[in-house]
């Protein structure tokens, strides 16, 4: 899968920090599945149990204190899971970035940025004239935002990005060195590193019937359950200007669009 192909789930971030980093803040004495986000309530609500193993709603443990998952009772995972799919990653981020309560901004702020909720901005980060951020968003160091975008929802945007004039991000994870330069509308996704949409390129997110969307995985269609759902990019992805992008499509490494190109299927290398 597209972002799973050129790193493993332990390194991927989440509110740009990396997976294994979030299971280190756990208590030492507890075991954690490698691959799964354990919410902080449920570990809470375990600790309570004082014994047994959180699980998913297919039994997985996905966390215990004692020396075996299987001892003692289980306790139904509230927001905790296994991350299998990329867009597993979207509800990830949405959970922690949805908690944050600090926000962390420049100083020299231009007073012609807007925002709205709690915002982290890492060192050397500028925010141009004209930038609206409305909800939680972590944005992180030596990038370039604005002028006249708008960030919204539970967004992530790493590293040495640009995010460029009417842009709109909304409730997406940009990994680092990718670059959403003009024009476009990236809703609900998931881009790799080193991506460079063109001018004008769009994600549509929304089913016209309102059910949730479905995307291929290996030879089965799978639902994703999720309502609202636009692509997933893997790194080194281009775009040429003006392409749009049906909801649920997949954009493996290293591939491109021709200018004016319509996504329908997903795009394989």
């Amino acid at each position: 899968m597209p972002v799973f192909d050129t790193r493993s789930i332990r390194d991927f971030p989440i509110g740009n920090i990396p997976l294994r980093d979030h299971h280190a803040t756990l208590p030492k004495d507890c075991s954690i599945h490698p691959e799964a986000w354990i919410d902080a309530r449920d570990l809470a609500a375990l600790a309570d149990q004082g014994e047994g193993s959180l699980i998913d709603e297919s039994g997985l443990p996905l966390a215990w204190f004692s020396e075996s998952p299987a001892s003692g009772p289980a306790l139904q995972a509230s927001n905790s899971f296994v991350i299998r799919h990329p867009w597993d990653l979207l509800r990830a981020n949405e959970l922690h970035v949805s908690l944050l309560a600090e926000s962390w901004i420049p100083a020299d702020l231009s007073p012609l940025v807007s925002i709205d909720g709690c915002v982290r901005i890492g060192e050397g980060t500028k925010l141009l004239p004209g930038v609206v951020i409305e909800g939680n968003v972590v944005i992180g160091a030596n990038c370039k935002i604005g002028p006249n975008c708008y960030l919204r929802g539970n967004t992530s945007i790493g590293d040495h990005c640009h995010v460029g004039n009417a842009v709109e991000i909304k409730n997406s994870i940009l990994l680092s060195h990718t670059n959403v330069g003009h024009l476009s509308y990236v809703g609900d996704s998931v881009l790799g590193e080193k991506v460079n949409f063109g001018a004008g390129t769009m994600t549509s997110n929304l089913r016209h019937d309102g059910r949730n969307h479905r995307t291929m995985v290996g030879e089965t269609l799978v639902d994703t359950g999720r309502r609202k759902f636009g692509c997933i990019v893997g790194d080194g992805v281009h775009t040429g200007i003006n392409t749009s992008i049906y909801p649920g499509r997949k954009l493996f490494p290293g591939t491109s669009t021709l200018p004016g190109e319509i996504v329908r299927r997903d795009v394989h290398a």
